[in-house]
């Protein structure tokens, strides 16, 4: 939540976020202050009259940010450079309540790259799972990793599938996210 590092915002238009941790969408008005609480990949966590909410990158301006840079792909980028891509792109996926990326915290299970079957194009096919079936994050964090992932050049289609087998635990987190959270 708060703390002495925490930098506080003020909303500068109605901007649409979503609560953390139950996933709902709600509208929060322009004049609204808060403070950001966690600034990861784009999206900010902000802490406003006790709740916490999601501020997608799009509408960083509310909050007086800048909006991510788009993308961009060399010509002819091959298959390998935009896998690459995908992986740089799915580290900028966070839980809105751990400062971590799904890669790091062993979420994703797999990502694969194939030619789109039906427009020009690639479709990067994701497999993921949650730290806990019940999250109500689940659809915001599925979503946040297909419009990050649909921002590469030449992906027409991210699919992102959401599984539960094998169940995640703690030893599915890279050490450097087992050392951060104290996981051991």
């Amino acid at each position: 939540m708060y703390s002495r590092s925490s930098e506080p915002v003020r909303f500068e238009r109605d901007c649409d976020v979503v609560m953390v941790p139950q996933g709902e969408q709600v509208t929060l008005p322009a004049g609204s202050v808060g403070y950001i609480t966690q600034g990861l990949g784009g999206s900010y966590t902000v802490f406003v009259e006790g709740n916490l909410f999601r501020v997608a990158g799009r509408d960083a301006d509310a909050i007086g940010k800048e909006a991510p840079e788009p993308l961009e792909l060399p010509e002819g980028a091959d298959d390998e450079a935009v896998e690459q891509m995908v992986w740089r792109q799915l580290r900028t996926c966070f839980d809105p309540e751990i400062p971590i990326n799904v890669v790091d915290l062993g979420l994703v299970y797999e990502a694969r790259i194939v030619p789109h079957p039906e427009q020009p194009g690639r479709k990067v096919e994701v497999r993921m799972t949650l730290t806990a079936p019940a999250c109500g994050m689940g659809d915001i964090l599925v979503a946040d990793v297909r419009d990050k992932l649909e921002m590469i050049p030449t992906v027409a289609e991210a699919d992102v599938e959401l599984v539960f087998d094998p169940p995640w635990n703690r030893t599915m987190m890279s050490e450097a996210a087992r050392l951060e959270t104290g996981m051991f």
